[in-house]
């Protein structure tokens, strides 16, 4: 049994930091406001020639796409006033690993908050086999990991983004198809570089600044809160006689 809590606590203390990473990656990446401010900052329709009517309703499908059945991606844009494909095929199929990447995160963010969730709801709220002192301390340890990935990967995105980023499609990937032409390809027009070190900052600042939220709240929790009190015996403590009570002494 002692066995079984730890382990319940350690997936606790893992998996509280992984629901907060990607709650924020799946908000970021079903934001279309987002992707239309990039677009406007970062000059997509300069880049690709599309109008950008037509980039905006791009990144409604292409949000839709992370989250439904379709197994490719066909978006149809006006560019030099033809219709056309936004996307050529080795984006296309690009998109395909991409949707790949975001259904695991999705999945992966649902499965922590379902455990997260369970550890709370079965150990403190309906066993009540620990106390919330116990919870708060390891709410802080679980932001202490998160912190912890959060700090190394943000070291490596601030000496060097481009290393990194390139870095991450090497793992990520099993092939070549994210080494797209600027030139010519119109997904790395939309989404440049810049796009996604603005947003790889985002994600970490809204980590960190919920990951402070717990912190203190559990802090403040740890200091304020009183802890359980000792349950009374049911025995009157046990007192020495006084002179009063001792018998007199036999004439």
């Amino acid at each position: 049994m002692v066995v079984v809590s730890r382990l319940a606590a350690a997936c606790f203390i893992i998996f509280l930091p992984i629901f907060l990473i990607t709650s924020n990656v799946r908000i970021l990446a079903s934001n279309a406001d987002y992707y239309q401010h990039g677009f406007r900052k970062y000059q997509a329709t300069q880049a690709t020639g599309i109008p950008l009517a037509d980039l905006d309703r791009a990144a409604g499908q292409i949000i839709d796409y992370f989250e439904d059945d379709s197994t490719s991606l066909r978006i149809i844009v006006s560019e030099d006033g033809q219709e056309t494909s936004l996307f050529n095929a080795r984006e296309t199929e690009h998109m395909k690993d991409v949707k790949t990447l975001m259904r695991f995160v999705y999945r992966l963010n649902e499965v922590s908050l379902a455990i997260v969730l369970t550890y709370v709801g079965a150990v403190f709220l309906w066993s009540r086999e620990k106390s919330l002192r116990t919870l708060a301390a390891q709410a802080i340890a679980g932001v202490g990991v998160g912190f912890a990935a959060i700090a190394a990967v943000g070291v490596f995105a601030l000496t060097g983004f481009d290393q990194t980023w390139t870095r991450f499609h090497e793992l990520v990937f099993s092939n070549d198809l994210w080494k797209l032409n600027p030139a010519t390809d119109h997904l790395i027009q939309m989404f440049p570089e810049k796009f996604w070190q603005e947003a790889t900052y985002l994600v970490g600042g809204l980590t960190l600044a919920e990951a402070l939220v717990v912190v203190v709240t559990a802090t403040a929790y740890l200091l304020f809160a009183r802890g359980p009190k000792a349950k009374p015996t049911g025995k009157a403590p046990a007192t020495a006689p006084t002179a009063a009570s001792d018998p007199a002494p036999v004439p």
